[in-house]
């Protein structure tokens, strides 16, 4: 599958190679274990300064709280009047009351079981978390969960500018832990195969070798299936900014500078001691072709469609976490 001309083509849809899935070209043999668990091991000795993606910057209003358990930490997040956000302890140090289902009322966060209101300056027994908002997440700083040294803002991947793109994110949950979640993004040999659905003549042209390589990527060519046989081919690349974050980064071809960041925040366990893990993966889409300008105007009824799109392949990907996991939990080791 060749990339797109230099000059872009005013309708960027290509014909698609022939081919049924079970006469596409396997790729286990490139999908090496040993390369993966590589980068994977690189990826998990970056700094993270202790944040954590906590949600959508959209779900973190001034009207009323958001709540999520984080790394075993319950915590409450909402806005002040200016749009400054806040995060504090998710239990209300009166009577531990929840204070997700509490109200916001003049940028003060009010607890409904007996009124006691909580800001930023804190209250005996109940201080606030760093928090920050990028423009499309918000994150949490959560130190002693991270246990490294903090870092005064998180490592937030370079995205396209934000009065040229559309962004939509999206959150599923499932059992297993970050570093599963990011294996997944760091074997793009399994798309054409485990998608195919979205993902036609995937080929792998560049792995990072060595201890320490430099750059430390993955780049793929691949086809964005649209319809059929056609679809759009570009060539993008995969890195991992800090631990919990995998980022794929269109190169070239149509849509250059867009970026898919998939992060995974470690939730806590369940009844039965399985951990569970949040993918909060989001879309950051750019072009320079007229027709953006129009979604962008259009970003409400986009960003949906985005989002249904990173759900169903994650219905899949969270079946390869929680495989792996499992495999981990029993003491296996594949490959």
């Amino acid at each position: 599958m060749s990339l797109p001309d230099p000059e872009p083509r005013r309708i960027p849809l290509r014909r698609m190679p022939r081919g049924t899935w079970a006469r596409q070209e396997p790729t286990w043999r490139e999908a090496a274990p040993g390369v993966i668990g590589a980068a994977l091991k690189r990826a998990l000795a970056r700094p993270s300064g202790n944040w954590y993606v906590l949600a959508a910057a959209e779900e973190v209003r001034t009207d009323r709280p958001f709540g999520r358990v984080v790394a075993g930490t319950e915590l409450v997040a909402w806005r002040t009047p200016d749009g400054a956000v806040h995060a504090g302890p998710g239990a209300c140090p009166h009577l531990g009351a929840p204070l997700c289902r509490g109200a916001v009322d003049r940028g003060r966060l009010v607890c409904r079981w007996h009124g006691l209101s909580l800001g930023s300056e804190g209250f005996p027994g109940w201080s606030p978390y760093p928090a920050h908002d990028d423009g499309v997440l918000v994150w949490v700083r959560l130190d002693r969960a991270g246990g490294e040294e903090p870092l005064e803002a998180p490592v937030v991947p370079e995205r396209p500018a934000a009065a040229l793109r559309v962004a939509a994110v999206e959150s599923m949950a499932g059992r297993c832990e970050p570093e599963d979640v990011v294996a997944n993004r760091l074997d793009p040999w399994h798309g054409s195969w485990f998608h195919p659905y979205s993902f036609v003549g995937l080929r792998v042209t560049e792995v990072p070798s060595g201890p320490d390589p430099d750059p430390d990527r993955m780049v793929v060519d691949v086809g964005f299936r649209v319809a059929g046989r056609w679809g759009v081919p570009v060539r993008a690349e995969f890195t991992c900014p800090e631990p919990r974050t995998v980022v794929m980064r269109i190169i070239e071809g149509e849509g250059e500078g867009s970026v898919v960041e998939t992060h995974a925040t470690p939730l806590g366990v369940d009844e039965r001691g399985v951990p569970r893990t949040a993918v909060i993966e989001a879309t950051v889409a750019a072009s320079e072709r007229t027709g953006f300008a129009l979604a962008r105007r259009a970003a409400g009824a986009v960003r949906p469609l985005m989002r249904m799109a990173a759900r169903r392949l994650w219905r899949d990907d969270l079946a390869y976490a929680e495989r792996r996991y499992l495999l981990r939990a029993r003491g296996c080791r594949p490959g």
